[in-house]
C-alpha cells in the first residue's frame, strides 16, 4: 500500500513528468502522445487528490519537509507539504479544472502547429499551481508563485508570431513583477522579524509582534504586521489582478481560449486569494490591512464590471467578469470572511471555466470570429454550448439554488455585517455590482444565442476581431455547428458543479468545521462569520428567502434591462451611447490606466534609459573613459615627444639635472 507521503509527492510530479516527456520529446513522438500523456498525468493527480481529500475528511492532515534545499545559519530553506482542508480543496479544484481543460484542448487546438508544446505548457502549469497550494513555507510558495507566472507568460504569448500576443505576455510579465517585488519584500520582512519561513512557526510568533513597529522613513513608525501584510497583499494584487495591477488580465485574452479558462479564471488568478486566506493569522492582527484589502476589492468588483458592459469581444466580456468576481473574493477577505472567499473561489472556478470554454466553443462555431455583434441565434445550432453557457451565466449572476448564489450572497451579507473602515463603500459596490454583472452577462448571452442571425448580414471579408489571422468568421451562407465531444463533455462536466456544488457544500465550508483549524479569525474584533452563522438556516431556506432580497431584485433587473435593450429596443443602448459620449470614452479608455502606464511608466522608463545611455554610456564611458584615455595618452605622448630631440647634449643635461635632484632628495633624507 502506497504511503500518503508518496501520494502527496506524486500529485505534483505526475503533471511535471508528463510535461517534461512531451516538451523534450516534442516531434519525436506522434501528436496523440501529447494529449494522452498529459491527460493521464493530470487525471492521476486528480484521482490522488480525491484520495487525499477523503483522507483529510477523516481528520488526517500532514505538515512535513520533503527536501532541505539549503541551511543558512538557523534558517532552513525547504520543500515541504502542508496538507489540510484549505490545500485539499484547492488541489481538487486545480486538478479537476485542469483535467477538463486538457480534454477540451484536444478539440480546440487540433489544427495548431504547436499542439505538443501547448500540452506541455498546461501540464507544467498544473505542476506549478499544485506546488503553490501544497506548500508549507514561504520559499516554496514563492517558487510556485513565480512558476505559474512564467508559464502564464509562455501561454499568453503562445502564438508568438502575433505582435499583440507578444505585447500581452510582456505586459503580464512586467505587471506581475511589480506585484512580486512587493511580495518578496513582505516575505523578507517575515524572515527578518520572525526568523523563519515555515508557516506554522511564523503564525505562532506573529501575535508577539502585534504591537511592534518598523521605521522605514526616519521618525515615522509604522506597524510591523500592517507593513508585512500590505506588502504580501501587493503580491496578491498582481497575481489576482486587483486595481491598479489589473491591467494585464484583459490583454491576456490573446492566448488560446483553454488558457483563459485554466489560468485566468479558475486557478492562477485565485492564487492571491488563496495566499491571503492562508495568511489569515497575520491579516487578523491588522485592521488597516483588512480595510485596505476590502476597499481595493470593492473598487475592482464595481469598476471592472462597468468595463464589461462596453466590450464586444466575447472573451473580454468574460475577462472583465473575472476581474469583478476576483474583487468580490478580495472584499470577503477584507471582511474577515476568509472561508466565504474560498467558497466563492471554488464555485467561481467551475462556472467561470465553463463560461470561458463555452466562449471558445462559440468562437470555433463562428470560425474564429470573436465579435458578439456578428453573432445571434446560435441557440438552435449549438444546443449544448447554449444550455451550458446559460447555466454558467445564471450561476455567475447569483441565481438562487445555483452555486454562484450561495457564495456571492454570503459575500454581500458578510460585508453588510462588517464594521471595518470602508465597509460601507464596499457594501454599496458589491450590491451595485450585482446589477452590473447581470446586465453584461446577459447582454452577451442574448447577443450570442438569441435574436437575429447577424453574421448573414456581413460580407465574408468584413469580420472584425479574429482569433487567427487566417480565419475570417462565417460566410453569409454558412451555419455555426456544435463541436465534437472532447469540447462539449468538459462543458457538461463543469455545468454539473456550477448547478449543485454551492447547495451541497455551503454548510460545511462556511458554518461547519471544515476550515475551522486552518483559517484563524479574531471573533471578538471581527465577528462577521459568527453573525452569518446565526442567520443561516439551511441552503434551501437561504435560497427561498433570497427570492425577496435586494440582490435578487437587482440581478433580475439587470437581466430584464439586458433583454429590453438588446432584444426588444436596440435603439436604447445606441441612444445612450450617443448622449453619454464622455462617459463611454472613459470606459473605452479603461479609466486611463493603460494610457497612464504607457505614458508615465513605459515612456518614462524609455526616457530615463535614453538619458542614462546618453550620459553614462556615450558621455562618461565612451567620451571620458575610452576616448578620453586615448586623448590623454596622445597629449602626454605629444609632450614626451618634444623631449626626444635627438641632440646628445640635451640628454646629458637632463641626466645631470636628474642626478642633481636624486642627490638633493637623498641628502634631505
Amino acid at each position: 500500500m502506497m504511503s500518503m507521503q508518496s501520494i502527496y509527492l506524486l500529485i505534483p510530479l505526475l503533471p511535471l513528468l508528463a510535461a517534461a516527456i512531451v516538451g523534450l520529446a516534442n516531434h519525436a513522438l506522434p501528436r496523440w502522445y501529447a494529449h494522452v500523456l498529459t491527460i493521464a498525468g493530470v487525471a492521476g493527480s486528480f484521482a490522488l487528490s480525491v484520495m487525499v481529500f477523503l483522507d483529510v475528511l477523516q481528520g488526517h492532515t500532514y505538515n512535513g519537509t520533503v527536501y532541505t534545499w539549503l541551511v543558512s545559519g538557523n534558517i532552513n530553506f525547504e520543500v515541504g507539504f502542508l496538507i489540510d482542508q484549505l490545500s485539499a480543496t484547492m488541489m481538487l479544484v486545480v486538478t479537476f479544472v485542469s483535467l477538463m481543460v486538457h480534454i477540451y484542448t484536444i478539440g480546440y487546438m487540433h489544427e495548431d502547429a504547436g499542439y505538443r508544446r501547448f500540452f506541455s505548457y498546461i501540464s507544467l502549469f498544473t505542476f506549478s499551481m499544485l506546488m503553490l497550494v501544497m506548500s508549507n513555507n514561504f520559499m516554496q510558495l514563492f517558487f510556485g508563485w513565480e512558476a505559474v507566472g512564467l508559464v502564464s507568460y509562455l501561454l499568453i504569448g503562445f502564438w508568438f508570431t502575433r505582435p499583440s500576443a507578444i505585447y500581452a505576455n510582456l505586459k503580464a510579465f512586467l505587471v506581475n513583477r511589480v506585484g512580486d517585488f512587493g511580495f518578496l519584500l513582505g516575505i523578507g520582512m517575515v524572515l527578518y522579524f520572525m526568523g523563519s519561513l515555515d508557516y506554522a512557526t511564523v503564525f505562532e510568533r506573529a501575535p508577539a509582534l502585534a504591537d511592534s513597529t518598523v521605521s522605514v522613513i526616519p521618525h515615522q513608525h509604522w506597524s510591523l504586521l500592517t507593513m508585512t501584510c500590505l506588502l504580501l497583499f501587493v503580491g496578491a494584487m498582481g497575481k489576482s489582478a486587483q486595481v491598479p495591477l489589473h491591467v494585464w488580465l484583459p490583454d491576456s485574452m490573446e492566448g488560446p481560449t483553454p488558457i483563459s479558462a485554466l489560468i485566468h479564471a479558475a486557478t492562477m488568478v485565485t492564487a492571491g486569494i488563496f495566499m491571503v486566506a492562508r495568511m489569515s493569522p497575520l491579516f487578523e492582527l491588522s485592521d488597516v490591512a483588512l480595510s485596505t484589502v476590502m476597499v481595493i476589492g470593492a473598487i475592482t468588483a464595481l469598476f471592472m464590471g462597468f468595463l464589461g458592459i462596453i466590450q464586444n469581444d466575447i472573451k473580454r466580456v468574460v475577462a472583465y467578469s473575472t476581474l469583478s468576481q476576483l474583487g468580490y473574493m478580495t472584499v470577503a477577505l477584507g471582511a474577515s470572511a476568509y472561508s466565504v472567499a474560498m467558497f466563492h473561489l471554488m464555485t467561481h472556478a467551475f462556472f467561470k471555466a465553463l463560461l470561458f470554454l463555452g466562449a471558445g466553443s462559440v468562437i470555433m462555431g463562428m470560425h474564429h470570429d470573436q465579435d458578439i455583434r456578428h453573432m445571434g441565434g446560435l441557440s438552435k445550432y449549438m444546443k449544448i454550448t447554449w444550455l451550458t453557457s446559460l447555466i454558467g451565466s445564471l450561476a455567475l449572476i447569483g441565481t438562487p439554488f445555483l452555486s454562484g448564489f450561495y457564495s456571492k450572497d454570503s459575500i454581500i451579507e458578510a460585508v453588510k455585517l462588517s464594521h471595518l473602515s470602508g465597509s460601507g463603500f464596499a457594501y454599496f459596490a458589491v450590491l451595485a455590482g450585482v446589477f452590473v454583472t447581470a446586465f453584461y452577462s446577459f447582454r452577451m448571452y442574448f447577443l450570442v444565442f438569441h435574436g437575429k442571425e447577424r453574421w448573414r448580414d456581413l460580407h465574408h471579408d468584413a469580420h472584425g476581431h479574429d482569433d487567427h489571422d487566417e480565419h475570417h468568421g462565417l460566410a453569409p451562407d454558412q451555419n455555426p455547428h456544435e463541436q465534437p465531444w472532447v469540447v462539449t463533455l468538459p462543458l457538461v462536466l463543469l455545468a454539473i458543479p456550477s448547478l449543485a456544488i454551492g447547495y451541497l457544500t455551503i454548510q460545511p465550508m462556511l458554518f461547519g468545521d471544515w476550515f475551522a483549524q486552518v483559517i484563524y479569525i479574531n471573533q471578538e474584533a471581527h465577528p462577521v462569520m459568527h453573525h452569518l452563522a446565526e442567520d443561516f438556516h439551511g441552503a434551501s431556506a437561504m435560497a427561498i428567502h433570497a427570492l425577496t432580497s435586494l440582490p435578487f431584485i437587482l440581478a433580475l433587473s439587470g437581466v430584464f434591462c439586458a433583454w429590453l435593450f438588446y432584444m426588444q429596443m436596440p435603439q436604447i443602448p445606441a441612444a445612450i451611447h450617443q448622449r453619454c459620449r464622455p462617459l463611454v470614452a472613459i470606459l473605452e479608455n479603461k479609466y486611463g490606466f493603460d494610457s497612464f502606464n504607457e505614458k508615465f511608466f513605459a515612456a518614462g522608463s524609455r526616457l530615463l534609459g535614453g538619458k542614462l545611455w546618453q550620459t553614462g554610456d556615450v558621455t562618461v564611458i565612451d567620451g571620458w573613459l575610452v576616448n578620453g584615455t586615448a586623448r590623454l595618452v596622445g597629449l602626454l605622448s605629444g609632450v614626451v615627444r618634444r623631449l626626444q630631440s635627438g641632440l646628445i647634449y640635451h640628454y646629458a643635461f637632463a641626466m645631470i639635472i636628474g642626478v642633481f635632484l636624486l642627490l638633493t632628495l637623498f641628502m634631505k633624507v
